[in-house]
């Protein structure tokens, strides 16, 4: 289990505080080292996990580009000389005074200055944060606040060129204090530049007649395109985005009316309700599109310009700790806090999942046991309007941003705080007052669980087989990096799949399946834990610090919880402490890995620094909380010596996947990688359990993807999705639009007949959570008919239908009515039960010739 952080002591506090530039250096170079933290991470990698498939992924992130945006311009003075505008460039617009420049915190400099001496003096490479280094930090930053190249202009570039090389200048100065004045200039442009795009947008849909007829197409990515040459080319852009998403809207309404059509058929001409309501007067679909468009971009504007500096901070130092690699990351203190319930899988607050719709934080789900539910006063949909922290005044969270609202509703275990509530289906008018007392939240769907999949006996006189298939979201376990916590419950992954794992034994399965597909990593602690449930002790993966030393993780625990046959579940998803575990798995010979073409490839460890001891500077002590840096200090290596860092795990047996097939998934696709290598492999013993059958399990399965259905539908999903990369473009055309559209809706209604007409499965399935892991007996078979199609290789594009347009991400859902839905289909894990039946029955033989011989 990770251990918490502890604090700096005192005089290394004081030390900082009073050091200059050149006694870091000696401190973090010379041979007295003092660890900032104790706990290290190889924590979540930056995976995308979608359910629908990348063309849906790509135009929802056209759609919502407004939301990625992060800068924009302050009306201040350089600290040197005035400089002139650049040659070409736009002139000011009136617009600007129309919104409230931001400007650095008071400890925003001291904060900015001691990430930077952490990433430079902690941070693997130990790279000096020089000219080469503000460089890129320069070109991350507007990446990271303008990625698909829509809303700076060149003339903001050249203008912003004077700090590519003294952006080190001014970050790590003599004084202690950063100087993060670039930070809010630029992020403050971007703002007038949004604000110009709004503009624009409310002038295209007062006066344009969007018509869609011509043969257009759209370029949906823009990453690397370059920048708008000028406004006038910056507003091309945002018109032809606009359209495109304004034919999205078309498309959609339309596809609305024919389903709703298709409800009030099957419910029958006679419906006493409808002929009851007198007939409203609608607005056109033109209208309503508008409406739509125009919220849409307004809201996105007034969120930006609730920022803070604090969230201003959070990208710029964020896009510096990129510069080093794609897993060192600035934590704000919200960032930090949700960071912190991730890994502990609980927060205090009421239990009430929210999400921001039309400027209302409206509550989307209550969690089960939490005081909301309890209090029997809430219900989904409700819009909360005002937050009040026991006898304090209400604050208005309306137009306020979601993670700040978020904020305010939080709050330590045991306190009050008061809503103000627009009940759901109510009156905006109407307001209701309700108090909470906060409490622990189990956030349980993120926890180890399992399944008893038991398959009826392959010939007369058999028993029926029972395997076990344990799904494990992530490694988590207790992180409290601010002591802040209390004494509350110990998380333990490897605690809690091994009552999952005792629970399967007593109910006599004869394999195990460990679904690691959608697992992004966690904690470094926890996936040794784990791995050392399923071997006798021995080394579970190596560590290389930058020094070049190297030292052993190891399980140290002679027992074995489980020693029955294993296959491991992976996918590109599958990264960190997913790969530590199933790389030590394979290279023991203990478990057969079966999956993608490889896991996501993240061999690096994180620690996770807070600043808070080291704010003192001199006599002046800054108290708000300043957050976190994580950073990457070490690399990992299997067992055998080899890096899981960009190569990651290679399957003993790959299957068919879309993701696969994708360039924008994986280390691979992250910007600064860190490389693959190798080192000496360290000294265990091999098992071998698994060498003997690996051939002939290849082969079996290899014969069933070849003819199963399934697979057949992912190759053509595979082909869908090679043009689509090849391509990249969007048309404009709405009949082209409708046509692909309903080919795709053809494709997969095609599918879901064919799904339909399936036997019934053979197998009952039981479902085991750890609420349950205790009770006696199975619970109920899961009743596995009649369920809504929703393939899920491990919530990747992988079965999914890679069509050319987004809605057809949704099209099984466009069903001719509700009884006639497909099963429910998960063609990888089924296969991998399969090959767990066939490593079964090999076992059986090898003992059979065994005992006769």
């Amino acid at each position: 289990m990770g251990q918490n952080p502890k604090p700096a002591p005192a005089a290394l506090t004081r030390w900082i505080a009073a050091s200059r530039p050149e006694d870091w250096f000696r401190f973090f170079t010379g041979s007295i080292t003092v660890k900032i933290m104790n706990s290290c991470w190889c924590n979540s990698s930056k995976v995308w996990y979608s359910r629908t498939d990348f063309r849906m992924k790509l135009e929802l992130f056209a759609v919502r580009l407004l939301g990625l945006g992060f800068s924009g311009l302050l009306l201040v003075k350089a600290w040197a000389e005035p400089n002139p505008a650049p040659a070409g460039a736009e002139p000011r617009h009136s617009a600007t005074n129309e919104f409230r420049l931001i400007s650095p915190g008071p400890a925003d400099a001291r904060i900015a200055f001691i990430t930077a001496k952490m990433l430079e003096e902690l941070q693997y490479d130990r790279k000096p944060f020089g000219d080469a280094i503000s460089s890129q930090f320069l070109d991350r930053y507007l990446e990271s606040l303008d990625p698909q190249h829509l809303h700076f202009l060149q003339s903001d570039l050249a203008e912003f060129e004077r700090y590519r090389t003294n952006l080190d200048d001014l970050t790590i100065r003599r004084t202690q204090l950063a100087d993060t004045r670039p930070a809010f200039e630029i992020f403050n442009r971007f703002i007038e530049r949004i604000q110009q795009r709004v503009a624009y947008v409310d002038q295209l849909l007062t006066n344009e007649t969007f018509s869609f007829d011509a043969d257009e197409r759209i370029t949906i990515n823009r990453r690397k395109a370059p920048y708008p040459k000028d406004l006038q080319e910056a507003q091309n852009l945002w018109r032809d985005r606009l359209r495109y998403e304004y034919l999205q809207e078309k498309l959609g309404k339309a596809e609305a009316r024919k389903k709703a059509e298709k409800e009030k058929a099957s419910r029958g001409t006679n419906d006493l309700n409808g002929a009851a309501s007198p007939p409203k007067k609608s607005r056109s679909d033109a209208e309503q599109i508008v409406e739509t468009l125009a919220n849409r971009y307004h809201r996105t504007l007034r969120t930006f310009r609730d920022w803070d500096h604090d969230d201003v901070m959070q990208v710029y130092l964020t896009a510096l700790a990129h510069v080093y690699d794609p897993h060192s990351d600035y934590f704000g203190h919200e960032q930090l806090d949700s960071f912190s319930i991730t890994m502990n899988l609980s927060l205090f607050g009421i239990g009430a999942e929210l999400q921001s719709e039309d400027g209302y934080c409206t509550i989307r789900r209550l969690l089960p046991g939490g005081p909301a539910e309890k209090s029997k006063k809430l219900k989904e949909k409700d819009r909360i309007v005002a937050v009040a922290q026991s006898n304090q005044p209400p604050v208005d969270v309306v137009e306020m941003s979601l993670n700040k609202a978020v904020q305010l509703i939080r709050g330590p275990k045991g306190t009050e705080v008061r809503l103000t509530v627009i009940p759901a289906g109510a009156d905006s008018s109407e307001r209701v007052e309700i108090r909470l007392i906060r409490d622990e939240i189990k956030l349980e769907d993120q926890a180890a669980k399992a399944k008893l999949i038991e398959f009826p006996p392959r010939s007369p006189g058999e028993n029926p087989v029972r395997i076990g298939v344990i799904d494990l979201p992530s490694f988590y376990a207790s992180f409290d990096p601010a002591h802040t916590r209390g004494k509350g419950e110990i998380r333990s992954t490897a605690a809690d799949v091994a009552k999952l794992l005792t629970k399967l034994k007593q109910e006599n399965v004869s394999g195990i399946v460990l679904d690691l597909r959608r697992n992004g990593g966690g904690s470094l602690e926890e996936a040794k834990r784990l791995t050392g449930l399923f071997i006798k002790e021995g080394p579970v993966v190596q560590v290389r610090d930058a020094d070049g030393s190297i030292e052993e993780d190891r399980d140290n625990d002679p027992s074995v919880l489980y020693d029955g046959p294993l296959v491991v579940l992976t996918s590109r998803f599958s990264a960190s402490a997913s790969e530590i575990l199933a790389g030590a798995l394979q290279d023991y010979g203990r478990a057969l890995i079966v999956g993608d073409a490889s896991t996501h490839g993240k061999g690096t460890v994180q620690s996770v620094n807070t600043l808070k001891p080291y704010m003192r500077l001199g006599n002046v002590v800054w108290t708000n909380d300043p957050g976190a840096l994580k950073v990457t200090i070490k690399k990992f290596y299997r067992a055998s010596g080899a890096s899981t860092q960009l190569k990651g795990v290679v399957p003993d047996i790959v299957l068919p996947s879309v993701i696969s097939e994708s360039k924008d998934f994986g280390e691979s696709a992250l910007d600064n990688p860190m490389p693959w290598d190798t080192i000496p492999s360290a000294e265990f013993q091999r098992l071998n359990l698994v060498d003997a059958f690996a051939a002939e399990l290849r082969k079996r399965s290899a014969e069933r993807v070849a003819r199963e259905q399934d697979f057949a539908y992912i190759r053509e999903d595979i082909e869908q999705f090679k043009k689509l990369q090849e391509d990249k473009t969007v048309s404009l055309n709405e009949q082209q639009r409708i046509k692909e559209k309903e080919e795709a809706e053809a494709r997969q209604k095609a599918r879901d007949r064919e799904r339909r007409a399936r036997p019934e499965p053979v197998e009952k399935v039981y479902e085991i959570t750890l609420k349950q892991v205790d009770l006696p007996g199975l619970p109920p078979p899961v009743q596995r008919t009649n369920q809504v199609s929703a393939v899920t290789n491990a919530g990747a594009a992988s079965q999914l239908s890679a069509s050319a347009d987004a809605e057809t991400a949704a099209a099984a859902d466009d069903l001719e009515n509700a009884d006639e839905t497909a099963p429910a289909v998960d063609p990888i894990l089924d296969e991998a039960q399969r090959i767990l039946l066939d490593y079964l029955s090999l076992l059986r033989k090898r003992e059979v010739v065994a005992t006769g011989s």
